[in-house]
């Protein structure tokens, strides 16, 4: 299975379109014969067991089980003795092929890259958003079809923070999830690896691995990005000094910062403001 921020990647560049949800009850001894899967779904079962296949791989369907299927794919169905399990079928476009926000292609999408079978940990967040959505089916209107879309992207992102939290036991993503928002709220101050590791009381070997497979990121190459983040705002926004901006973000050094930046971002700072020259600063 792809990583989970690879999958969130892909999933950012896509635009999304719920068809219907519901909430499928079957009896003892139900079977669904063998079919090929005309849609795009997502089925999360919530009581009894059975047995789904999915392309000839047999899978347990129980409570906290996720099934996302995909156009084409050959599956067969039973229960044991009963089931039941919300469904949401969708469709999607790729709405940014490149790092272009304008770029756009909706003739050759990529492939959905969730399919087959999950166990979710928490799923009672995901049965939640599910049963909103079945409520949601039943209402007309614009607010509605947009409330719909958020819905699913909650549903989405539920799914892919489960699955991030596998990688890594309960307390310890607790305390990875703490040293990053002490960097949120703390990213202008001097940081350093000892002293995040520390606080997430692991060494500072243990925690950077971690920390690198829970977000795709080195400790202190997260807070360049958040201290960059945070100077291109002050750059578009603000008629700052670059000194001053250095100073505000976590660099006494002017030099070292505009170095960071062009090597972080792929251009100078002041090329960069320039080119937000003629956006107004609002």
């Amino acid at each position: 299975m792809s990583k989970p921020w690879e999958i969130m990647k892909q999933l950012n560049q896509m635009n999304f379109n719920v068809l219907i949800a519901g909430l499928a009850k079957h009896g003892p001894c139900w079977h669904s014969k063998a079919y090929k899967h005309r849609f795009h779904s997502i089925w999360m079962v919530t009581r009894g067991s059975g047995t789904f296949m999915l392309d000839g791989n047999s899978y347990t369907a129980e409570p906290g089980r996720l099934f996302v299927v995909s156009p084409g794919m050959v599956v067969e169905r039973m229960s044991e003795p009963a089931i039941e399990f919300y469904f949401v079928r969708f469709e999607y476009a790729l709405a940014c092929a490149s790092n272009d926000p304008g770029n756009s292609d909706h003739s050759t999408p990529s492939p959905f890259p969730l399919s087959g079978a999950y166990t979710i940990l928490t799923p009672l967040s995901l049965v939640n958003t599910m049963e909103q959505l079945v409520q949601n089916m039943k209402r007309r209107g614009e607010f509605t079809l947009m409330h719909r879309r958020i819905l699913f992207l909650e549903l989405l992102m539920q799914i892919l923070t489960d699955l991030r939290t596998q990688l890594v036991t309960g307390d310890t993503t607790m305390a990875i999830e703490k040293t990053i928002n002490y960097m949120v709220n703390h990213y202008n101050e001097n940081i350093t690896l000892d002293q995040l590791s520390t606080m997430a009381s692991l060494s500072i070997s243990h925690y950077s691995r971690l920390f690198k497979k829970y977000t795709n990121y080195s400790p202190i190459h997260y807070l360049t990005h958040l201290r960059m983040d945070r100077a291109k705002e002050l750059l578009i926004l603000s008629d700052y000094r670059l000194k001053a901006i250095a100073r505000s973000v976590g660099y006494e050094d002017e030099l070292y910062f505009s170095r960071l930046f062009k090597k972080t971002e792929g251009l100078s700072p002041s090329t960069y403001a320039k080119n937000y020259e003629t956006t107004p600063k609002h």
